[in-house]
């Protein structure tokens, strides 16, 4: 009991002391959301379990991308757009989503945050949860040249390959 106490404690912290790139209102220094209506091309993602198809994105800096992320699994997976720094920290918090039950091998629980204490919740603008079968969308507008990944940071399917090469070229 104790052990369970500690964790969620942990978990409450971090959350708390979270960087400003997992707050929705701020963009990262490689981009930010834009509405799917800005988009200037649409990539199809495909999610089967543990794999993603394709496996490499170029883009132009300066472009809006709509991501169509399509989960052909049997599992929940993500699609998190970041650079390997950004991938560890973000395994650690779905570490803790899981180990407090909020997070499922098939989805996410609807949770009272609020009334629980914490504010463990998912909702990085640079990332969305696709349930299996379901379809989802990201839009984001790519500012500068650089080399990033798309992943899913679901325990576990970031480390059995569940990641991409994004490569935001000179417009």
């Amino acid at each position: 009991m104790f052990l369970r106490k500690s964790l969620l404690l942990t978990a409450c912290l971090l959350a708390l002391s979270a960087p400003a790139w997992a707050s929705p209102a701020q963009s990262v220094d490689f981009g930010q959301p834009a509405p799917a209506a800005n988009a200037t091309r649409s990539i199809e993602v495909v999610m089967g379990d543990m794999s993603f198809d394709p496996r490499a994105i170029k883009i132009k800096a300066g472009e809006t991308v709509r991501f169509v992320l399509v989960n052909k699994g049997q599992l929940l997976h993500e699609f998190n757009l970041g650079d390997a720094a950004m991938h560890a920290q973000h395994q650690q918090a779905m570490l803790q989503m899981q180990q407090s039950g909020m997070l499922t091998p098939s989805g996410m629980k609807a949770m009272d945050h609020a009334a629980m204490g914490h504010g463990m919740k998912h909702d990085d603008p640079n990332s969305v949860l696709v349930e299996p079968g379901k379809t989802a969308e990201l839009t984001w507008t790519f500012t500068k040249p650089t080399s990033l990944e798309f992943a899913c940071n679901i325990p576990g399917h970031y480390q059995a390959g569940m990641v991409g090469k994004l490569t935001i070229e000179a417009p």
